[in-house]
């Protein structure tokens, strides 16, 4: 009985603790998109725009007309005619707009995607920012509490006599301003979960045990290039642009073929009637006059356009490459510094034994400080360009 009671808190305790795991990264980038309202509301204009596009590769509605003349003063039956026609574009037509229709449909998707991508960014820096934020609480709580403890032993030194009231002073603002940085970090920490909150169509995210990946040496430039062009939406959004714009060059051509037009035709008059095909063809004199050349034109452009935009993208990348792979390399020579001098317990122990005066040990204790958070915000720093850098794999 006991043994069975051991396994049931067993497997609650294991429950529990497996149901309040924080979500990763890519879970919450997940959740937010498919909650974000920004988005549901492109994918039905995105859908909305496509059937527009395959619609109007229709033909026409085909036209029924009948002609029923009693009146007059002739001495026969009165005159019927009956016709049914269907008119169309020249057969070729419609296979050069249903391409063009289809890469219209994919530079519609990749503008979704696009928009996807410039959602989830922007959850992903807000994540990121929550994190350094989280971390910097975490850091400045046990600079308050130390701040406290100090100001505590000041004032016993006070109290005997053995500090004067500047000392006292200067330890209980420094207290404070601890007390209040905790304070802005938490305003802040909070700000972020609401942008966040908003982000995900207004529901609440689980982030109280965030964790990220330490930033990570990437690739070769022109290997992460290379991975960009072939998966990041703004290229692809290009690429489709210049072979759309392509596309109705075709269109326009296959335009000027004639129109087509059959139907059945009867007429009847005096017991008598007829009956047979109708045919008819439109001839294009005006209507496509200059069309092939301004789809030309539009073509020309557009190859202009993907050559600039992507060099700007590519010299972009390369800057935040640049800067990424300088910073990388700092932020590894701070870290292993850093964590090895454990500075602030060995300047404390120093202070309690009397080895430093309070203007010494808070003097010595800023430096270190400014140390530690300058590694935090650079910290900050590689993990924004890195998911800049990576952000076609969102």
């Amino acid at each position: 009985m006991n043994i069975k009671i051991v396994f049931a808190l067993c497997g609650c305790l294991f429950y529990a603790n497996g149901f309040s795991q924080s979500k990763t990264i890519a879970e919450l980038l997940s959740e937010i998109e498919q909650n974000n309202t920004e988005l549901k509301g492109y994918q039905s204009l995105t859908e909305s725009q496509q059937r527009k596009y395959k619609s109007a590769n229709n033909p026409p509605d085909p036209q029924v007309s009948g002609y029923y003349l009693p009146f007059g003063t002739h001495q026969t039956s009165d005159y019927t005619e009956f016709e049914i026609s269907q008119s169309f574009e020249f057969p070729t037509v419609y296979a050069a707009r249903s391409k063009w229709n289809n890469l219209k449909a994919e530079q519609l998707q990749a503008s979704f995607t696009k928009k996807r991508q410039e959602v989830l960014i922007q959850a992903k820096q807000g994540l990121i920012n929550l994190f350094i934020l989280q971390k910097q609480k975490s850091i400045e709580d046990e600079r308050k509490l130390q701040s406290q403890k100090v100001y505590e032993q000041v004032q016993e030194l006070f109290n005997k006599e053995q500090v004067g009231i500047l000392d006292l002073n200067k330890a209980k603002v420094a207290w404070l301003q601890e007390q209040f940085k905790v304070e802005q970090i938490q305003t802040k920490i909070q700000n972020q979960l609401t942008v966040l909150q908003s982000l995900n169509g207004g529901q609440p995210l689980e982030v109280t045990d965030l964790q990220l990946e330490l930033p990570l040496q990437l690739q070769s430039l022109e290997t992460l290039w290379n991975d960009k062009l072939a998966k990041d939406p703004k290229v692809l959004e290009l690429k489709v642009s210049e072979a759309s714009a392509l596309q109705k060059v075709a269109l326009e051509k296959n335009k000027v073929l004639p129109n087509l037009a059959l139907g059945y035709n009867h007429q009847g008059v005096n017991g008598n009637n007829y009956s047979g095909v109708y045919g008819g063809l439109s001839i294009p004199l005006w209507n496509s006059k200059n069309k092939v050349k301004a789809a030309q034109t539009q073509y020309e452009y557009q190859q202009s356009n993907v050559q600039m935009a992507t060099a700007i993208l590519y010299s972009q990348f390369q800057q935040d490459y640049n800067q990424y792979q300088l910073l990388f390399g700092k932020y590894n020579e701070y870290r292993e510094t850093i964590a090895d001098l454990n500075s602030e317990d060995l300047l404390f122990k120093a202070y309690s034994l009397g080895e430093y005066s309070y203007l010494e040990y808070y003097m010595e204790l800023q430096f270190y400080r400014d140390a530690t958070d300058k590694m935090l915000q650079m910290e900050k720093q590689i993990q924004l360009l890195q998911a800049q850098l990576l952000i076609h794999q969102l």
